[in-house]
């Protein structure tokens, strides 16, 4: 069973590019109006305000340099296995909340995605890539096409009718 008295919560430092990953309890994220996770470098940390029956988490982007803040619903902060926040201009994950394990697997795949990234910027090649992996993103379309021609991708609501967005290392499926 999972505990759900504590959360993981992880980001990127944009500065320093270390990982930044620390556990809080459901105590002290709800009996506080805000909590900051600082990376060791002093450079950047993540804000987590609560407001009752959300939480506004403002986080560092690795992917685009800036802060990025979005509201969640308490519900699904508290309890929910892993919750990505995206980078609105990239798409790239910027932080990560949940299960230890769900995020510590995240941080991973995003490590991954920004050290690539940092290869391809050092490359500065004349033609960007148009994904953070060209022939990933080829494969997963692909696979996507031949499912959805079979009619095998629904929504949990039971729908079959669905929308498509293609991000940068992403893809969003939703009703």
């Amino acid at each position: 069973m999972a505990d759900i008295t504590s959360r993981t919560i992880g980001y990127i430092c944009p500065h320093c590019r270390n990982s930044v990953i620390a556990a809080r309890s459901t105590f002290q994220l709800t009996a506080s109006a805000s909590c900051e996770i600082p990376c060791p470098c002093g450079k950047s940390s993540l804000n987590i305000e609560y407001l009752l029956d959300r939480f506004r988490i403002t986080a560092p982007c690795v992917a685009c340099g800036d802060r990025h803040t979005v509201t969640c619903p308490a519900e699904a902060f508290l309890s929910r296995k892993a919750l990505a926040f995206s980078c609105q201009s990239t798409g790239m994950d910027c932080c990560y909340v949940g299960e230890e394990g769900a995020v510590f697997a995240a941080m991973e795949r995003l490590e991954k995605a920004t050290d690539h990234l940092a290869q391809e910027k050092d490359k500065q090649s004349e033609e960007p890539d148009t994904f953070l992996n060209n022939l990933v993103m080829e494969e997963v379309l692909a696979e996507l096409k031949d499912i959805a021609q079979r009619d095998g991708i629904s929504c949990t609501c039971g729908s079959h009718r669905w929308k498509l967005q293609v991000n940068f290392s992403s893809i969003d499926l939703f009703c």
